[in-house]
């Protein structure tokens, strides 16, 4: 892979090109990287980049959520690994030491100021989906905002639910954290579609049977006290946005909130 000095060579304007510090391969589809945070990147709880390398003469970006918090002092990623993915079958390869190119300005729905206050806020995730959501659970304005924070979580396999699970664990377990806001308030709820598992099944049928609500013991989504982000396929936005809708809740936008948003920039 290519040096940070290689890189700035001939990185494209308007890129930072910073430094992996570490990786972790989950599964033969999953892995997650640190790199180094530029000087002066400003982004909110939420949020994606586009994040690139150099694939021969030329650069190759996707956006990616970022999954550490916005006071985080480097970046974090979770991502899919495609074996002919333009940048994703590049990407897998990295390790501590190489050189990711970023653009500098964020953007996103998955944030605080797009949803109006509430009781409960509700995290629907697919895959990857839940790497916004990894820096939503970390921000002090979450547990301001809301009272019960609820994190779902739903794969295939049981072994694609590790990052999420090692995620919510050292949530609780951080004292920093413990300080801020009162972790206990967060719940992770994994589900399976493949593999056997105290709760099977997609995401969308579990709302729509009522199973994920009588699993939580909590009501079933109100308009009055409910939020929820969600991050996943695109059938999967479909398919929870029309249940959402059919329970009341409006769609909101950065610059209309309202007790639902959708990441698209995933979607195709």
């Amino acid at each position: 892979m290519t040096s940070p000095a290689e890189l700035e060579a001939c990185a494209p304007a308007g890129t930072f090109v910073e430094t992996v510090t570490s990786v972790t391969h989950y599964t033969d589809r999953l892995f997650h990287f640190h790199m180094t945070r530029p000087s002066g990147f400003r982004f909110r709880s939420g949020e994606f980049v586009m994040i690139g390398l150099m694939v021969g003469d030329k650069p190759v970006f996707r956006a990616y959520s970022i999954a550490s918090p916005s006071w985080a002092e480097d970046l974090e990623f979770f991502s899919i690994k495609v074996p002919d993915g333009p940048l994703t079958s590049h990407l897998q390869q990295i390790k501590p030491g190489d050189a990711v190119l970023m653009r500098k300005k964020p953007t996103g729905t998955l944030v605080n100021d797009a949803l109006v206050k509430g009781r409960r806020l509700y995290m629907f995730s697919t895959g990857t989906g839940i790497a916004p959501f990894a820096s939503v659970i970390r921000d002090p304005e979450t547990y301001e905002k809301f009272d019960e924070l609820i994190l779902t979580h739903s794969c295939r396999e049981v072994a694609e639910l590790k990052y999420g699970q090692d995620l919510v664990a050292s949530v609780k377990e951080d004292e920093m954290l413990n300080e801020l806001f009162d972790t206990s308030r967060l719940r992770l709820y994994n589900s399976v579609t493949r593999d056997p598992f105290p709760f099977q099944g997609r995401i969308t049928d579990l709302i729509e049977s009522g199973k994920l609500f009588t699993d939580l013991d909590v009501p079933p989504l109100d308009p009055a006290c409910d939020r929820a982000m969600i991050c996943g396929s695109a059938e999967m936005l479909k398919d929870t946005k029309s249940l959402l809708e059919q329970a009341g809740l409006t769609e909101g936008a950065n610059n209309r909130p309202a007790e639902f948003v959708i990441e698209r920039a995933f979607a195709g």
